[in-house]
């Protein structure tokens, strides 16, 4: 997708597949729509008057474009006339980039650009428009004998004024979009496909791209090594060994602590011997989407060359039952020394990260943000909207509850009380792996905060928005913007 932005004039005799313009729902028309309207012999006024075109925000209607030199014409809604909220200005993007994939249009030009969005400024807009664009052209093909037909569109025009800010807006829209995209097409992979080695590949095929990208990869005799009881419990059942995959990105001062990605990269999860239902068991391939984030996230670093220290760390590993499978009653010896009894092998995502999260510790980190899709429970909490956010630090929890604001990728911080960790208490370990049926999400949280009192940390947990389950079923590539914007307001970028 190539994006410019062009000061335009002569709106009506504008050769393009497709002009796009704006219309708040008073239906006036501004001056650039106007002359497009008279050239078009009155089309927007008469469909307007008649009541055809609601413009509430993400409402599109397509019109043909007689008289001008535009083959067609798209109508975006803005809603009530003034500034637009920061999500409805998201759902006025989706609609565009929707609307122009149905069509056969190669260019457009969008009209829209003296948009007012409450507290954010072009730069934003810019961003989220080239986002958008790219992570609607993704086609998921892999496994497909007929891939789906890809979008048309190859050329954006923004009618605005070019300089440096607005390049680098665009730059990182395209960048993150880059990485929203990398992460679903591996959270889309079937598991049969996308294994811890898999993963681990990727990582190494990442790092011979980019001379700043170190990636080192541990087996399980490595693990075993470092005594990691926890994470190798897992992967007990699976032919498939497990993998721990460090990718250092140096973009930042020599000495200068990193920021910490951790994802938790089950690759397939059965629920071990505590099996899970059959029912939507196959959308268990998605519980890896938290590594896919981490990968998603260093390629958009990479791409960007952000002035910043980045260490992605992915534990990967199946979850499967067989005859030397991990059983629950099992007490297993992690990393740090702390004993855990397995209660249900279904709860194994914090079992492969409280290892890597003492690992971690060795890169003196100046923050560790884990991301997992760790429990069912705050899919009930939160649903598909928000992610779940823990952490140790309330200004670090500030700082990435506002990048989702900020970025529409949105968190919600939940609590992380000293009272729930009398839930974890074992009669034969030092903690369960479970916490009973309440408070499920932050019990969870409340296992790895064990792990990680002596530095910064963070949990997301993204049961909820890592994947969309039904007819649209598919990865979403989130937390990958949330976690790009909190690195871009960490590096100054």
């Amino acid at each position: 997708m190539n994006f410019s932005l062009q000061l335009l004039t002569n709106h009506a005799t504008l050769t393009s597949d497709c002009i796009v313009l704006t219309v708040a729902t008073d239906h006036k028309l501004d001056s650039a729509a106007k002359a497009i309207d008279k050239a078009c012999g009155g089309v927007l006024q008469q469909t307007l008057d008649a009541g055809d075109f609601a413009a509430k925000p993400g409402d599109a209607m397509l019109l043909p474009a007689t008289g001008c030199q535009a083959k067609r014409l798209l109508l975006l809604g803005t809603g009530e006339p003034g500034a637009l909220s920061p999500q409805n200005y998201l759902k006025l993007v989706e609609a565009l980039f929707r609307e122009l994939g149905r069509t056969k249009a190669k260019t457009a030009h969008l009209l829209g650009s003296a948009l007012e969005v409450e507290a954010r400024d072009c730069a934003w807009q810019l961003q989220q428009l080239a986002q958008a664009a790219v992570t609607a052209s993704y086609r998921y093909t892999r496994t497909l004998s007929k891939p789906r037909e890809a979008g048309s569109l190859r050329k954006l025009v923004v009618d605005g004024k070019p300089g440096a800010s607005s390049k680098r807006a665009l730059a990182q829209g395209v960048a993150i979009g880059q990485g929203i995209n990398a992460a679903r097409e591996l959270g889309n992979l079937p598991g049969n496909v996308c294994t811890p080695s898999y993963l681990a590949n990727q990582a190494r095929a990442l790092g011979r791209k980019h001379a700043k990208l170190k990636v080192s990869v541990l087996d399980e005799k490595k693990m075993r090594e470092l005594k990691m009881g926890a994470l190798l419990s897992v992967t007990a059942g699976s032919a498939q060994p497990a993998r721990l995959i460090v990718m250092e990105y140096r973009g930042g001062k020599t000495g200068e602590a990193p920021q910490v990605l951790v994802g938790k990269g089950i690759t397939f999860d059965s629920g071990g011997i505590s099996i899970k239902p059959g029912a939507k068991m196959d959308e268990m391939k998605f519980d890896m989407c938290g590594a896919a984030s981490v990968l998603g996230t260093m390629e958009a670093v990479l791409a960007l060359e952000l002035p910043i220290n980045v260490v992605g760390v992915i534990a990967a590993s199946e979850n499967l039952p067989s005859g030397t499978a991990t059983k629950p009653g099992d007490v297993v010896t992690s990393m740090s020394g702390q004993t855990i009894e397995i209660l249900n092998t279904d709860a194994e995502g914090r079992l492969v990260l409280c290892d890597t999260l003492t690992y971690v510790a060795r890169f003196k980190p100046d923050t560790v943000i884990d991301i997992a899709t760790l429990t069912g429970a705050c899919v009930v909490a939160l649903g598909s909207h928000a992610s779940g956010l823990y952490s140790n630090q309330q200004d670090l929890a500030d700082q990435l509850l506002a990048a989702g604001q900020q970025s529409g990728d949105r968190a919600w911080q939940m609590p992380l009380w000293e009272d729930y960790q009398k839930q974890l208490d074992s009669n034969f370990a030092d903690m369960g792996n479970v916490g009973g049926p309440e408070a499920g999400s932050i019990t969870a949280a409340c296992f790895l905060a064990r792990y990680t009192k002596d530095y910064r940390w963070a949990h997301l947990d993204i049961a909820g928005t890592a994947w969309l389950g039904g007819t649209a079923k598919g990865a979403t590539g989130r937390p990958v913007g949330l976690l790009m914007q909190y690195l871009l307001d960490r590096s100054g970028a």
